[in-house]
């Protein structure tokens, strides 16, 4: 999103969800779910271009919601699967599956990163979007089965296909490097500095949930059934 914040009106016109039973409480507002997700933009050590491109601008639309006083729920479901997992995390041009004969991995593999299904994202939002519990709060879709670092998923990929990858591993310095070196700021080096934050310094695991800021989706909505990773590798498998 690039909407401005520089006049009231502007955010009035920003994509909300009208919600019946808050209106009671807010007759002449709607509850605000921003369609940001990916990683919290509170809590992040992104580098550019990223930093500013990406977060700071979401960051930007945050801020102004909240000092207008518009109820809001932001929705936080972490690497969406269809983007990250179908390739194993892989960026290379035309890869639609995950690869079965080697991989590489940035960092060393251990950083624990949340993979969610988009159907499951957009199931826990329907229950939230009216929800008391995740008013002004964020929602963390952080379920304990689909948090696994990289080595963990590729270990699981490796036993679903009967063999094991040639796996390289990418320092974080020679990431960082690729990322000021990328001749143009879109998409690949912002990308990069995002799969930075998230599989070299694990900024989606790297924090506690608390109750005066967060609530985690599973949690909550024990009786949602959502995909695993284990599952949703047994489909490509």
């Amino acid at each position: 999103m690039s909407h401005k914040t520089s006049r009231r009106g502007d955010i009035n016109r920003w994509p909300h969800t009208t919600v019946g039973s808050n209106q009671d409480h807010f007759p002449s507002r709607s509850r605000f779910l921003p369609s940001e997700f990916g990683t919290d933009v509170n809590r992040t050590s992104a580098v550019e271009p990223a930093k500013s491109l990406v977060f700071a601008a979401k960051r930007q639309i945050r801020r102004a919601v909240e000092a207008e006083g518009i109820p809001f729920t932001y929705v936080v479901n972490n690497c969406a699967a269809g983007f990250y997992l179908s390739t194993l995390v892989q960026f290379e041009p035309g890869l639609t599956s995950p690869p079965r004969d080697k991989v590489t991995i940035l960092g060393d593999g251990n950083a624990k990163v949340v993979f969610n299904k988009e159907e499951d994202t957009a199931a826990y939002m329907i229950r939230a979007v009216d929800d008391p519990r995740t008013l002004n709060k964020t929602l963390y879709i952080n379920s304990r089965k689909n948090t696994l670092s990289m080595n963990e998923i590729v270990a699981l990929w490796e036993n679903k296909i009967g063999k094991s990858l040639e796996k390289t591993y990418v320092s974080e310095e020679q990431v960082l490097k690729s990322i000021q070196v990328s001749p143009v700021p879109v998409p690949f080096n912002i990308l990069l500095s995002i799969s930075h934050a998230v599989f070299v310094k694990g900024d989606q695991t790297s924090f506690t949930i608390e109750p005066y800021f967060g609530v985690e989706a599973s949690e909550i909505y024990p009786d949602v059934k959502y995909t695993s990773i284990d599952e949703y590798l047994s489909q490509l498998a």
